[in-house]
């Protein structure tokens, strides 16, 4: 009997890292949308960075059945353009005179609770996103920005870790090929 050698993949919408990327790119919509004008090149490309961080988690996911590479790589890419964002969202500030939260400040402590929150989506950030001040607006989407960037980069360790252990698809199918010459039962993914 022929067993399976593609591993379960594409769970992507479980993954904390891809929740807390989908709400960034959602609040990057409205905060460019509201602070920064439509002709603004940084807008486009603070929302290219954003839809970038989001699409690449997917895509590495979808592709992690087949490529243990290319999921890192895509991961990681996922983390690159969020820290891109991240640095658009701190020039934004800095150019207009606000500062960047403290650790320490109330409401960097208030974001913390809310990022605790499992599976929290937009409605549990809308108050900080949607508020009317750009710096209260900026400092929001740059702590859900460093919670994903954090997410991910114990994702690209996880995966490493995996990748070590059980080897990728070449391991997989040379597994489950001799199993099948062989007459048993390849060892589980």
């Amino acid at each position: 009997m022929t067993q399976r050698f593609i591993p379960p993949h594409g769970a992507y919408k479980k993954l904390l890292s891809y929740q807390k990327a989908e709400i960034v790119y959602d609040a990057t919509l409205y905060f460019c949308g509201r602070f920064l004008g439509k002709r603004d090149r940084t807008s486009d490309q603070m929302i290219q960075a954003a839809r970038s961080g989001k699409q690449n988690i997917i895509e590495g996911s979808m592709a992690s059945g087949t490529s243990k590479e290319t999921e890192i790589k895509l991961t990681n890419i996922a983390r690159a353009s969020l820290e891109e964002l991240l640095g658009d969202y701190r020039d934004f500030l800095r150019a207009r005179g606000f500062t960047e939260w403290t650790k320490d400040h109330p409401y960097a402590r208030r974001l913390r609770e809310l990022n605790r929150i499992r599976a929290a989506t937009y409605e549990a950030f809308r108050k900080g996103i949607e508020n009317p001040d750009p710096a209260v607006c900026a400092n929001v989407i740059i702590g859900l920005i460093r919670v994903a960037s954090y997410l991910l980069g114990r994702q690209i360790q996880q995966l490493e870790k995996a990748f070590v252990k059980r080897g990728g698809i070449r391991e997989h199918m040379t597994r489950a090929r001799r199993a099948e010459r062989d007459g048993h039962e390849p060892r589980p993914v």
